[in-house]
């Protein structure tokens, strides 16, 4: 074995592998690890520059007993005489990697497995498929990684596939109830599995090992190393706290104008509209069909003065009769199939995605929103589709222009999002930055990504899974986020079953960094503006999707919860100012909060909204009251006739939940 000082670093050579373990960033260490000569260079996730305190570390290697050790700030990482990596935290031991092969120094279990922590299995004339192990620790919860559509908060068990899908979104970062976090820092596709036994990273397609950790106090400040390396959301453009209105879909200028009239003339202040899929006249155009959409411009400035912002729906795929195929497909700016026809998606038309790993291709692509909805009004995008979707899940079919998409399929979204960020600041719109995004991955935050949860069903049991989504999404590093209120796929729209859960999904979603209408609402039976199987007429549509379309009865309880959120206004920026300043998520998990109650870190089913509202989230039809657990403190009930009643924290509590709201308590400082 060879160990050496590197820069700032320990370097070894062993067996031939290399390992490199630096300072990055505060209480943090980065390790990375090859059987090549050398480094790819690629620092992915970790963009951000790091202070130069950051970059400090003391090393210490014995020669004599072949050992090493690293130590930056509270974090300390050893290598013993086999290459076995140990991690410390304040001088106690949190983590080992899994070594199962005669070294009895650092494991009394059988040495004769002949299982080592970096496992590289060559892929035939390709690259590696690596594994990265460590042993588990009992007790041990992990919280963060992304969107999974899942009712678990504590991820300890599951496996996640490392890969993104509609409503699936991979953020590779995970935080210990031990008090450290770990970004495993590959874009491409594998899994992660928090197994009782051991946790297990595994990359499909790699060059090299890459993974950042860091130890701290608590969960707050974990969240802040991270973010303070891999990037921070912007401070989000005024005028969007209020109510976001769409549904699939919108058709035409006029049914446009015509909703947000109607929102006028019930008083009702509307900050976003949004005009989604299919007003183009082929996939891949990326313009409004003029038989439908005639003056755009003129509809924006109507919007406009009405306060409202308009929102329109882009889509990667380009269809091969669209005017831009021919074009992209010349200068090799789509996605390319490594097998078969040359098709990554198959909706509504023969398609290709183009690839925004290309920087020919972002290019190319602002270029033609900008002039053909940016200067005519647009003000922000919804990124759709943007995982890529792909009509088949065959990752190794698919290759881009930074590699296959094994090795970095994930960077997708962040792309995309980056390519409308990068145009509309060099348009001179950088504080007017926000894109609603379905997809994501580490960083994304930092370029205006508003996220939200994809084509979910209707159902109070994907409720209960958003409540663990939007949870996990803000540990992952994701302040803004949001949900299809109600749901997005909904059968029946004059079922009371779904009016139910319309209103409990509006009355959490008053309790989220977004409040937005969206769904497709059937049944089907609106008959399509034209028979002519292209353009903006002759896709089908769903049912009415505002806030009055339900009833009286509903529409006066969503509006009485939309005047909750306006009055939570002030509190709401000084919410997304915090998320800008230091990452901190608006969507709180309990022990957030309050990491010393260990009854907060098994509480999967309440959250925090920022420092200040408990909110207990009604996820069962027909639930009239529920049990809330209030902890150390004192709390007020936000629905109580009472405004001075005072509870005293430490308790569970039994909470009325009547349709009309759901229990919602301050904390009294």
């Amino acid at each position: 074995m060879q160990l050496r000082k590197w820069n700032n670093g320990v370097l070894m050579n062993h067996q031939g592998e290399k390992l490199l373990i630096e300072p990055w960033g505060k209480n943090a260490l980065r390790v990375r690890a090859t059987r090549y000569p050398e480094f790819t260079g690629q620092n992915w996730a970790l963009e951000e520059e790091v202070s130069e305190e950051g970059k400090k570390a003391e090393i210490e290697i014995s020669r004599e007993e072949q050992n090493a050790s690293i130590t930056n700030g509270r974090l300390k990482i050893t290598i013993n005489r086999n290459g076995v990596l140990q991690f410390f935290k304040d001088g106690k031991k949190f983590l080992q990697e899994y070594h199962r092969n005669y070294d009895p120094t650092v494991s009394k279990e059988s040495i004769c497995l002949k299982l080592t922590g970096r496992h590289y299995q060559p892929i035939i004339g390709g690259h590696y498929a690596l594994t990265v192990r460590f042993d588990g620790n009992d007790g041990e919860q992990f919280f963060g990684m992304g969107q999974y559509q899942q009712s678990y908060l504590d991820l300890k068990g599951c496996t996640l596939e490392l890969a993104q899908r509609n409503s699936q979104v991979s953020i590779p970062f995970a935080v210990s109830s031990l008090g450290y976090g770990f970004l495993w820092n590959h874009p491409g596709v594998g899994t992660a599995t928090f197994g009782k036994n051991y946790t297990e990273w595994k990359a499909d397609a790699a060059q090299e090992i890459d993974y950042w950790i860091t130890a701290d106090e608590d969960p707050s400040a974990i969240v802040r190393n991270y973010t303070e390396v891999v990037g921070r959301a912007p401070m989000l453009p005024e005028g969007l706290l209020g109510l976001w209105q769409c549904k699939l879909r919108y058709r035409t200028q006029e049914e446009v104008l015509s909703v947000a009239r109607e929102y006028k003339r019930l008083g009702i202040k509307l900050d976003v509209i949004i005009i989604d899929f299919f007003h183009w006249t082929r996939q891949g155009d990326w313009h409004f069909d003029p038989v439908y959409w005639p003056d755009p411009k003129a509809m924006c400035e109507e919007l406009h003065a009405m306060g409202t912002k308009v929102v329109v729906s882009v889509w990667p795929n380009v269809d091969r009769k669209s005017e831009n195929f021919q074009e992209l497909l010349d200068r090799g700016l789509l996605i390319k199939t490594e097998h078969g026809s040359m098709q990554t998606y198959d909706f509504q038309g023969d398609c290709i995605s183009i690839d925004v790993t290309n920087p020919e291709a972002q290019k190319f692509l602002w270029e033609t929103c900008k002039k053909n909805y940016a200067d005519l009004g647009i003000d922000m995008f919804w990124l759709d589709n943007c995982e890529p979707d792909f009509g088949v899940y065959d990752y190794s079919n698919y290759r881009y222009y930074l590699g296959t998409a094994l090795e970095v399929s994930n960077l997708y979204p962040k792309l995309i999002a980056k390519t409308f960020y990068d145009g509309l600041k060099a348009d001179g719109k950088e504080k007017e930055i926000c894109h609603l995004v379905r997809c994501g991955w580490v960083g994304s935050q930092k370029y205006g990504a508003l996220l939200w949860s994809g084509d979910v069903n209707s159902t109070f049991e994907s409720l209960r899974d958003q409540v663990a989504a939007g949870l996990n999404m803000g540990l992952a590093g994701i302040p803004w986020w949001n949900t299809d209120i109600g749901g997005f796929m909904t059968w029946d729209v004059n079922d009371p079953m779904f009016h139910e859960l319309l209103i409990r999904w509006f009355e959490y979603a008053v309790f989220t960094p977004i409040l937005r209408m969206h769904g497709d609402r059937g049944p089907h039976n609106i008959k399509p503006l034209s028979d002519q199987e292209w353009g903006g007429g002759y896709l089908y549509t769903g049912q009415a999707n505002e806030l009055w379309s339900y009833g009286e009865e509903v529409f006066a309880i969503l509006k009485k919860n939309l005047e909750r959120r306006w009055a939570m206004k002030p509190y709401l920026e000084a919410l997304m100012k915090e998320a800008s300043e230091t990452g901190a998520p608006l969507l709180r998990t309990m022990f957030y909060e309050f990491p010393q109650d260990a009854i907060c870190w098994k509480l999967e089913d309440q959250y925090m909204f920022g420092d200040k509202y408990l909110v207990a989230p009604i996820l069962e039809a027909g639930m009239r009251e529920r049990q809330v657990y209030l902890p150390e403190g004192t709390w007020a009930d936000t629905n109580a006739e009472d405004q001075t009643e005072i509870l005293t924290g430490g308790q569970w509590i039994t909470a009325k939940a009547p349709l009309e709201y759901i229990p919602v308590f301050e904390r009294v400082k």
